[in-house]
């Protein structure tokens, strides 16, 4: 069995490869585990013990060897496939591809930009919000519909604690950190527990518009939303006004415009009426000031809320929401400038 195994180191010494299926086929002829190394192992178990301690010495110096080999001519071969390489300095360089911007942070940038011109401010607060900030200083009634699980996600250990349903909760942070007067638009994510489809999904993102000054009236909420809508769509846009009820805003109302998706004929995106809610609005709740710490007396404002997923629909003709989060560079990639 030696002389067997000097032979074959002999043979590992001598091996030469040129290409990949060379080196490949000494890995199987000597080191796999069905080479003839391994099986130099096998037949060792058969030999008397005294045989096996001179016998296993020699048999692992010819393992280490052939691993070493196996290493020497990987090496020979990357260092003959590297010099073998044409490369042509003189070729101009690949250009680099530049990525572009969510539609939906498009369409947020824009938001920003036609309300920081009328003069709000940005602010910003928690998506994981306590109940008060919520829903309680929000003048939401403790058996209010929006506080069940099939609306809200809650933390299964606190109660107490949930993922915010609106961006509300950052308005009341907001009045009770700053007194009036106050113009700030809030842009952030909110989750709520609804189905997904092509009009609705379990979690988006809106934009809270918070005015409070003396004598803040509904006419200075319908022309922001007018001049917002035109700004926004264009001049031609039309908006309507429909009476609604929010537990924080009185009065109430919800604001449409034209379906851009249809031009008011009909589709699944409008329901076939030819308009889409955009926002909800009204004037702020006196009992949402005065939990806030604002004389109500002396202070009125307004509030509004709008789903950027929505906003983005209509000015982009997209007709299913669920492609903004579902990443297909396909989809993403056609939203290069802001139309």
């Amino acid at each position: 069995m030696e002389n067997r195994i000097r032979t074959i180191a002999n043979e590992v010494a001598a091996y030469s490869a040129s290409d990949k299926q060379g080196v490949e086929q000494f890995r199987l002829s000597y080191i796999s585990k069905k080479g003839l190394i391994t099986e130099l192992f096998d037949e060792m178990k058969k030999l008397p013990p005294e045989e096996k301690k001179k016998v296993g010495k020699i048999l692992n110096e010819l393992k280490q060897a052939a691993e070493a080999k196996l290493a020497e001519l990987n090496e020979q071969l990357e260092r003959s496939t590297a010099s073998s390489i044409d490369l042509d300095l003189t070729l101009p360089p690949v250009t680099q591809t530049v990525g572009n911007q969510h539609p939906l942070t498009l369409t947020r940038n824009r938001i920003i930009e036609i309300f920081e011109r009328l003069g709000f401010n940005v602010a910003d607060g928690p998506e994981i919000e306590d109940d008060w900030h919520n829903f309680s200083a929000l003048n939401f009634p403790e058996n209010h519909p929006a506080r069940e699980m099939q609306d809200t996600f809650f933390i299964e250990k606190n109660p107490d604690i949930l993922l915010r349903t609106h961006t509300s909760n950052v308005q009341v942070r907001l009045m009770r950190e700053q007194k009036p007067p106050i113009r700030a638009i809030m842009p952030g994510r909110v989750y709520r527990n609804e189905a997904i489809s092509a009009r609705a999904h379990c979690f988006f993102h809106q934009v809270e518009v918070l005015y409070v000054d003396k004598n803040v009236g509904f006419a200075d909420l319908k022309q922001t939303l007018y001049h917002f809508a035109k700004e926004m769509y264009g001049k031609d846009i039309q908006i309507r006004f429909r009476p609604s009820f929010f537990p924080f805003t009185e009065p109430s109302a919800e604001i449409d415009i034209t379906c851009l998706i249809c031009k008011g004929s009909g589709c699944n995106v409008c329901k076939h009426s030819g308009w889409v809610e955009i926002a909800g609005s009204g004037m702020v709740h006196p009992n949402v000031l005065r939990n806030c710490g604002i004389d109500p007396e002396e202070y009125t404002g307004f509030a509004v809320g709008m789903g950027i997923e929505r906003v983005t629909m209509l000015r982009y003709q997209v007709n299913d929401l669920r492609l903004y989060s579902e990443n297909d560079i396909r989809f993403l990639k056609q939203f290069h400038t802001v139309i």
